[in-house]
């Protein structure tokens, strides 16, 4: 199968699958290849089908990954999809080989991923990976699971950080949203969409924007790419909560 490495050399040229052809979401689209170019510098690995669509995966050392947990000498993976017409035909094998490839190649102790007990958008499919080989070694109050796919079982346990354990974030009123620009449609949908949203409610909506690693592995969340709360308590890492037309919804599921 035909896939290719986007890296500092190409992906000026290149697409990075998501938000391709959405125009609103242009500067949310540039802002989410600069965290690319900067996560390069620390061995970050973005591989996708050479083809114009949804069809890839992300992964590099979990010491600087932009998600709360402690994982020395292991790779973790970020956004890991196949969409469409391309489910069902090897994709999602393949790059999953390629990336234990990879971190066996550096000679890393395993690869994880954040996961939810139930399918969370934006995270990868545990009931699918726990098929794969992979293991759940930790989980919060939040209903995140940390899966892993160990090479080595004489290594340290990987788990979340202390404040991802706890399930809530330090904010104990009303609407807080943690974010990061490892989404080409967070900058755009949290910022805009959200705002009129808000106002039409007259709520008042907390944005804490994560801009470092030391903050992305400090948060409350490991949702780190969109993470909703409500009065300490997490409510969704679904980004459509954003949009005028799904916010009363999702929010009258909450807990």
């Amino acid at each position: 199968m035909n896939y290719i490495t986007i890296n500092q050399a190409n992906i000026d040229n290149e697409h990075i699958c998501c938000a391709i052809s959405d125009k609103k979401c242009a500067n949310s689209y540039k802002l989410k290849k600069e965290w690319l170019k900067q996560e390069f510098e620390n061995g970050f690995i973005f591989r996708r089908i050479n083809d114009r669509a949804k069809v890839f995966i992300e992964y590099g050392p979990a010491e600087k990954a932009w998600i709360p947990v402690t994982a020395p000498n292991y790779f973790i993976m970020g956004c890991f999809w196949v969409s469409g017409q391309y489910k069902g035909k090897g994709h999602g094998k393949a790059l999953l080989q390629e990336a234990i490839r990879d971190a066996k190649k550096q000679k890393k102790d395993g690869l994880l991923t954040v996961a939810g007990t139930k399918k969370y958008h934006f995270m990868s499919d545990k009931k699918w990976l726990l098929k794969q080989g992979f293991k759940e070694y930790d989980t919060t109050p939040a209903g995140f699971s940390l899966l892993c796919l160990r090479f080595n079982d004489k290594t340290i346990l990987p788990h979340f950080n202390e404040q991802a354990k706890l399930g809530t974030c330090p904010e104990k009123s009303g609407y807080v949203v943690y974010y990061t620009n490892r989404c080409p449609y967070t900058e755009y949908h949290v910022n805009e969409s959200l705002a009129e949203t808000a106002e039409k409610r007259k709520l008042k909506i907390r944005i804490i924007k994560l801009e470092t690693v030391k903050q992305a592995q400090s948060a409350p969340t490991p949702a780190t790419i969109f993470s909703l709360f409500y009065n300490g308590k997490f409510i969704t890492t679904d980004l459509s909560v954003c949009m005028d037309s799904r916010f009363d919804k999702i929010i009258a599921k909450k807990p």
